[in-house]
């Protein structure tokens, strides 16, 4: 049976229950995996990235692509009903299992404090959040210019996550927290991956990895 929108919206409010905003990550992680999916124009092929990312040198040292097509119709906020299903399918295509998940999307940043991130760090139970480009339903004020500056996510007197400046001069990025780990830890895990780039390394790297796959695919039918 198809999904609908209620039926989505409805699922995330019952999955909401089981986000974890409480516990912290033990020590700083070695590695994380990045995610991403990259789209077929005029076509609902996809393909879904999942990279992993030493922290200490930034070097991809594992990587899984799987290509796809999607069902579920674009509906903000319910973005994950399209990316989540192929991007579990990447990363069971991974040696070892993640420390850390980093979406190319939103955590609790999200008009049901249930976006992609979350979604991801319930299902797969682990640590989880998500950097977007773009705040989707939180306020807030332009942080200071310098690398590294911050500022809260807020809405309704609730902190949603923060507006981080990854580099000096350029737009900030929007951190927030998915599934056990912490907006503080996130954000500097987010820095760490952005010592050029605003976007960090980890979904750089799989958008790049998903484009490519995407543009190199065999489909089945020509």
């Amino acid at each position: 049976m198809p999904w609908n929108e209620l039926d989505a919206e409805e699922v995330q409010r019952h999955l909401r229950r089981q986000v974890d905003l409480s516990t912290r990550l033990a020590s700083f992680p070695e590695s994380v995996v990045g995610l991403d999916v990259s789209y077929e124009k005029a076509t609902n092929r996809v393909c879904a990235a999942a990279v992993v990312i030493e922290l200490e040198s930034l070097a991809v040292t594992d990587m899984a692509t799987v290509v796809g097509e999607v069902t579920f119709p674009y509906v903000p906020g319910l973005l994950a009903f399209r990316e989540a299903p192929i991007l579990l399918e990447a990363l069971q295509g991974l040696t070892n299992e993640p420390e850390v998940l980093v979406c190319d999307g939103y955590g609790i940043a999200h008009p049901r404090r249930f976006g992609l991130a979350c979604h991801l760090g319930v299902l797969t139970g682990l640590p989880s959040f998500g950097v977007a480009k773009t705040s989707f339903v939180a306020d807030f004020v332009d942080p200071g210019p310098r690398r590294g500056a911050g500022s809260p996510l807020r809405e309704g007197g609730e902190t949603l996550g923060r507006a981080v400046r990854t580099q000096d001069g350029v737009k900030p990025v929007f951190v927030s927290v998915g599934h056990r780990i912490g907006l503080d830890q996130a954000c500097d895990i987010t820095l760490k991956l952005c010592p050029r780039y605003r976007i960090p390394e980890a979904t750089r790297q799989a958008d790049i990895a998903s484009r490519r796959m995407l543009r190199t695919a065999s489909w089945p039918g020509g």
